[in-house]
């Protein structure tokens, strides 16, 4: 299943919910900002990162440059503490199911959630078309 991980005031996150529901594709939303992620789930979501903090912590968010905080220095423990206390310095939406993350809404790059059964008939449907 497809955790879509959202708060309400993200345009981003209204385009990923969006690109799901035209493409009758199922996913479980959550706002983080009602209901923050749990540790397990920020491990989870880390530890499919190829940057770490870096690509799911948005720097320029106002609540992180008012926190003033060097994230490189905190223990896992503060840095889920952090995330938990203040989900909004996460980029959004966050896209996970068991194999794939995808911070942020890229058009081109939410498509590896079309499951692969669609995917193998788009793509003969296509080339049906193409070849008529």
């Amino acid at each position: 299943m497809i955790n879509l991980y959202t708060t309400t005031s993200c345009n981003s996150c209204r385009k990923a919910k969006a690109w799901f529901e035209e493409n009758q594709i199922d996913y479980i939303e959550r706002n983080i900002s009602h209901d923050p992620l749990k540790e397990d789930e920020i491990k989870s979501i880390l530890s499919m990162t190829e940057k770490g903090t870096d690509e799911i912590i948005s720097t320029r968010s106002k609540i992180f440059q008012k926190l003033n905080i060097e994230i490189d220095t905190l223990s896992l423990q503060e840095l889920y503490k952090l995330l938990r206390t203040h989900p909004t310095i996460l980029r959004r939406p966050i896209i996970q199911d068991e194999k794939m993350l995808q911070i942020g809404y890229k058009e081109e790059e939410i498509r590896v959630f079309i499951p692969r059964r669609l995917r193998t008939f788009t793509i003969i449907e296509q080339s049906t078309v193409g070849n008529h």
